[in-house]
C-alpha cells in the first residue's frame, strides 16, 4: 500500500508562484514514476506533469509548459510541482499519483492517488 499526501496549495494572485509537495510512504518510492493532475469545478481531471522514477524523463501538459516544473527527491520520498506565472485558469484541486511506468501516469492510470490540495489563483 502507498500513501500520498499533497501539501502547499493556497490562494495566490495571478502571476504569482506556489510549490506543491507530495510525500509518499509505504513502498519503494524511487522505483515509481510520479505525476500531478488537477480538477477544476465542473471539469474532468486533467494531466499536468509527470516524472520518471529516476527524474531523467518528464512530461508536461501544453497548458503548463514553460511555467510549471516537476521534480523529485528520492531521499525524501517527495515529488514537487513548482508553479510560476500562475493564471486564474490554473485554479483547481491538484492531485499526485504514482505508477510503475511513466506512460501509465501520463495516461491517468495511477495505481495510487492522494487526496488533493486546493490551488486558487485570483485575478
Amino acid at each position: 500500500q502507498v500513501q500520498l499526501v499533497e501539501s502547499g496549495g493556497g490562494l495566490v494572485q495571478a502571476g504569482g508562484s506556489l510549490r506543491l509537495s507530495c510525500a509518499a510512504s509505504g513502498r519503494t518510492f524511487s522505483s515509481y514514476a510520479m505525476g500531478w493532475f488537477r480538477q477544476a469545478p465542473g471539469k474532468e481531471r486533467e494531466f499536468v506533469a509527470a516524472i520518471s522514477w529516476s527524474g531523467g524523463s518528464t512530461s508536461y501538459a501544453d497548458s503548463v509548459k514553460g511555467r510549471f516544473t516537476i521534480s523529485r527527491d528520492n531521499a525524501k520520498n517527495t515529488v514537487y510541482l513548482q508553479m510560476n506565472s500562475l493564471k486564474p485558469e490554473d485554479t483547481a484541486v491538484y492531485y499526485c499519483a504514482t505508477a510503475r511506468a511513466l506512460n501509465r501516469v501520463v495516461a491517468g492510470s495511477g495505481d495510487y492517488w492522494g487526496q488533493g490540495t486546493q490551488v486558487t489563483v485570483s485575478s
